[in-house]
């Protein structure tokens, strides 16, 4: 039972909407219904398949790319993301999505340190180059 303000009662069990379709999605992932790469159901249908609210598809959509299960691509919409049991079909494709980080968030945050340090590299090289514009530029103009 969802009590008040669509919070659950402490200990229920009951999971909430977004739960059961996050859930629904994850088995269709496992069971190859979905596959890497393919486009996850549009929110119009989740919303009729579920008679759910907007709100809620898209809070299951979100727990789904927080987990590593999905990716979003802007103006395309959502996707099965490449996991570690799906690298040999990462192969067939071609597009951004076979970059997808593979494994979920350790995966993206491991990514996004990476970057990280690569773009700290890359200040401190311009750096030197500035400070050396700098310093030949002392000399020339006085």
């Amino acid at each position: 039972m969802v009590g008040r303000r669509g919070r659950r009662p402490a200990g229920s069990g009951v999971p909430l909407t977004f739960e059961v379709i996050a859930e629904t999605l994850r088995e269709r992932i496992r069971s190859g219904g979905l596959r890497p790469g393919d486009a996850l159901p549009t929110q119009a249908v989740l919303m009729r398949e579920f008679g759910a609210s907007s709100l809620t598809v898209q809070k299951a959509m979100s727990l789904l790319k927080q987990e590593g299960w999905a990716v979003s691509r802007p103006g395309k919409g959502a996707f099965v993301a490449h996991r570690d049991q799906a690298a040999d079909d990462a192969d067939d494709l071609d597009g951004p999505e076979a970059t997808a980080p593979v494994g979920g968030t350790a995966a993206r945050v491991e990514a996004l340190e990476r970057a990280l340090a690569d773009a700290v590299e890359q200040i401190a090289d311009l750096r030197g180059r500035v400070e050396a514009l700098e310093t030949c530029g002392d000399g020339r103009g006085r």
